[in-house]
C-alpha cells in the first residue's frame, strides 16, 4: 500500500534535471497500491500462454471485476526469444508494448477478480521517491548506489533478477535501475510546464506511442 500525500515532482533544470523534467511542481497523491518488484517472466509467460484461463473464469478470488478471461485481447506469441538469452524465471519481463502491458493488466484483472493497472507518472515517481527528498530515495551518496540499483557498472550489460537489491522506505524494488517501467500517461515534452494543478489529470492518450517511461535501464 502506497500512502496518500503530495511531494514535488520533476526537477530544476539548473540542476541537470531534463527539460522535459522541469520544473518541478507539487503534487497530491491519493493512496494506491504497487506491486513490490517488476513483473517477471514466470507471471507474464502465463498472459501469453493462455493456458491457465479457463481454470480462472471458473471463478476468480477477488471482487472488484466479473469478466471472462477468454475475451481479453491476447499478444502475439513471439517469433524470438524476447529475453534475448538473458534470462527469464526470476526475472522481469521485457520487450512488451504500452498497449501489451495494459492488456497484461487487464488479464490478471479478469483471472483473479482484483483490479490491475498501470501507474500515471506521478503515482509512479511518489511511489519511487517514497516520501524523500534527496536525489536518490536512500539519500545523496551516488557511492551507495550499487545497494540499491542495477546500472552500468554493476549489471554485466543486462537485466538482473527482481528484489536483488535492497528496497526504498515502502518496500519497493528496482526503482531505480534494472528496467525502464511503462507509465499510463502519454509523453509530451512540455507537459511539466502547462501543469496548472496539483492533481494534474492523466495525459489523454493521442495514439500508440509515445507513452511515458520512468526508471532505468
Amino acid at each position: 500500500p502506497i500512502p496518500a500525500g503530495n511531494f514535488m515532482m520533476g526537477g530544476s533544470a539548473s540542476m541537470g534535471n531534463p527539460s522535459d523534467e522541469s520544473p518541478d511542481h507539487q503534487v497530491e497523491i491519493d493512496a494506491f497500491w504497487m506491486a513490490e518488484m517488476e513483473v517477471t517472466w514466470n507471471l507474464y509467460n502465463l498472459f501469453l500462454a493462455r493456458e491457465i484461463d479457463q481454470l480462472g473464469s471458473k471463478g476468480a478470488s477477488g471482487n472488484e471485476v466479473s469478466r471472462d478471461v477468454n475475451a481479453v485481447s491476447g499478444a502475439t506469441v513471439p517469433y524470438v526469444d524476447m529475453t534475448f538469452g538473458m534470462g527469464a524465471m526470476g526475472y522481469p519481463a521485457i520487450n512488451m508494448t504500452q498497449l501489451a502491458a495494459s492488456k497484461f493488466c487487464e488479464w490478471l484483472s479478469a483471472i483473479t477478480g482484483n483490479f490491475y493497472r498501470l501507474p500515471t507518472e506521478a503515482e509512479w515517481e511518489y511511489a519511487s521517491r517514497a516520501g524523500s527528498t534527496t536525489p536518490y530515495y536512500y539519500g545523496t551518496d551516488p557511492n551507495m548506489l550499487s545497494k540499491y540499483a542495477w546500472f552500468q557498472k554493476n549489471s554485466n550489460n543486462k537485466y538482473q533478477k527482481v528484489a536483488q537489491k535492497l528496497p526504498n522506505a515502502w518496500g519497493l524494488y528496482d526503482m531505480l535501475g534494472n528496467l525502464m517501467e511503462w507509465t499510463t500517461d502519454h509523453y509530451e515534452p512540455n507537459r511539466y510546464a502547462s501543469i496548472e494543478s496539483k492533481n494534474p489529470m492523466v495525459a489523454p492518450t493521442q495514439g500508440v506511442y509515445p507513452k511515458v517511461l520512468r526508471g532505468g535501464s
